[in-house]
């Protein structure tokens, strides 16, 4: 999602130019409505992954691509683009194929810069040094699957992640429930989320929540957001899809900090953290699967209402 930042701008200062995205397989549906995009190349990494590597890469070349930009520092995208035959490549220093790009630029996480401005800086010289949002396009059949949840103030709340130091406790997400009777609740998550999002919603026991959790699709999701009040989300996900519609957002940080260049980036948001002062956060740039200390203080200290 931060990467449709690039094809914003290049969309505009090329518009004859046929632009393609790489995605992994799941995420494609992200870029439906994209009018910036000609096409969206899928690479399935669950089946026959590196079979599946090699045939991308054969339809890569056969593209014959003036310009590749490699946004990941993995060493996967590194090879498809460092062996693509493109005129041009450009990625970060820090991907292992980066000698075989044509240029290859910094990727400081410490600056504070938001992971959007260091994408920008890959094609600064091809376009300018304004800043771009990323952007996702919701169809109008979007927008009219989720008008049947707008007929009063709501809010959506996304208490899942990946991640387990990356989520807000269960009990917080229960508080901010408690506090908002007045208002409508939309609980968003994927299918696998649905188990522990049942948890908060009979926990809860708001007169007017409904867990979406595998109702909706991303696109839907994104146009929920759009318009609620506010969109309560973790340092995942979520948050970007926000950025992206540019939907108030409310973005709780546990075990990371926005520091590292992946806050909100809607007209409309809140950072809310610990305003305690713990030496252990963050302890990494990632989430974690459990809380090193086994305190989780980060997440369980944050109050619900400072918000």
């Amino acid at each position: 999602m931060l990467a449709t930042a690039l094809v914003e701008k290049l969309g505009k200062f090329y518009p004859e130019a046929k632009l393609d995205f790489l995605v992994r397989k799941g995420n494609e549906n992200l870029l439906d409505n994209n009018p910036h995009l000609n096409q969206v190349l899928v690479w399935d990494k669950k089946e026959s992954k590196y079979a599946n590597l090699f045939r991308l890469l054969k339809a890569i070349r056969a593209n014959k691509y003036d310009l590749v930009i490699n946004l990941q520092r993995f060493a996967s995208t590194g090879f498809l683009a460092g062996f693509s035959g493109a005129k041009a490549i450009l990625g970060f220093k820090k991907n292992p194929f980066s000698f075989l790009f044509s240029k290859s630029f910094k990727h400081e996480i410490e600056n504070g810069k938001h992971e959007v401005e260091r994408n920008l800086k890959l094609i600064e010289h091809l376009t300018d040094s304004n800043f771009e949002k990323p952007k996702l396009y919701p169809s109008a059949a979007d927008f009219k699957e989720v008008k049947e949840y707008s007929s009063q103030p709501y809010l959506t709340l996304s208490p899942a992640s990946v991640w387990f130091t990356k989520a807000l406790p269960k009990e917080k997400w229960v508080e901010l429930i408690g506090l908002k009777k007045d208002f409508a609740i939309y609980v968003l998550g994927g299918p696998s989320d649905k188990a522990f999002l049942d948890k908060i919603a009979e926990t809860s026991n708001h007169p007017n929540l409904i867990n979406m959790a595998g109702k909706l699709s991303f696109l839907q999701s994104a146009a929920l957001m759009k318009g609620a009040t506010m969109n309560y989300v973790n340092d995942s996900a979520p948050l970007h899809f926000a950025s992206a519609v540019d939907a108030p957002t409310t973005a709780f940080f546990c075990s990371t900090t926005p520091k590292f260049g992946f806050g909100p980036l809607a007209t409309i948001s809140n950072i809310v953290e610990t305003q305690e002062t713990l030496t252990c956060k963050p302890c990494g740039l990632h989430g974690k699967n459990t809380c090193p200390l086994k305190n989780f203080n980060c997440g369980k200290t944050i109050s619900i209402n400072d918000i």
